[in-house]
């Protein structure tokens, strides 16, 4: 029955975050990149809200119920703000 228990909520938990993706970002080095990727992310109606870590070099990207982006949309905006995407595996 515990197992039962964890399993639950570890496939609940999972479902919860499944509407968030986090993507490195090469070439980001100051506050104005960070500042260019929000907006860039913001103004795609797939996109509910965006945390960009300038310290770490990623982007989340939380997306509206249902809606997502395909890799290659997402590396298509960050390249067209000057940056290269890397997805974690």
């Amino acid at each position: 029955m515990k197992y039962f228990i964890f399993a639950s909520l570890i496939t609940l938990s999972s479902m919860a975050f499944a509407d968030e993706l986090k993507v490195g970002v090469k070439g980001m080095v100051c506050a104005f990149c960070a500042q260019g990727i929000e907006k860039s992310f913001m103004s795609q109606k797939e996109v509910a809200g965006i945390d960009v870590s300038l310290a770490n070099k990623f982007v989340k990207i939380k997306f509206k119920d249902g809606q997502t982006l395909s890799h290659e949309k997402i590396t298509q905006l960050l390249k067209d703000s000057g940056y290269d995407a890397s997805f974690e595996k």
